[in-house]
């Protein structure tokens, strides 16, 4: 059964056009917030995922570096300690008659 009744038609298509407005609305507020959330965080100095990881790297072949020349280092003291365990010559000692 239909009705051509003109006032629900129009409440209808005020309450579609209400949902509407409303619907942009909150996709206007969550793109502001978005925004706002952006700003705020771009304020605090955080760093890219990728610029972090670049910065890892280094610091983890920086590390293995220092590592490496630590066991050399070692390994020249090791050797200083053996050479200086041998008895040194006692100096000469100045001719009488010169």
């Amino acid at each position: 059964m239909q009705t051509d009744n003109r006032l629900f038609d129009d409440f209808v298509k005020f309450v579609n056009g209400a949902a509407g407005t409303v619907a942009g609305m909150a996709r206007e507020t969550e793109s502001a917030a978005r925004e706002r959330a952006r700003e705020w965080i771009g304020g605090l100095d955080f760093v890219a995922r990728d610029e972090f990881e670049a910065v890892k790297a280094m610091a983890v072949a920086a590390r293995d570096e220092n590592d490496a020349l630590k066991a050399r280092i070692d390994a020249l003291e090791a050797q200083l300690g053996q050479t200086a365990t041998k008895p040194a010559r006692a100096p000469k000692a100045p001719k009488a008659g010169a």
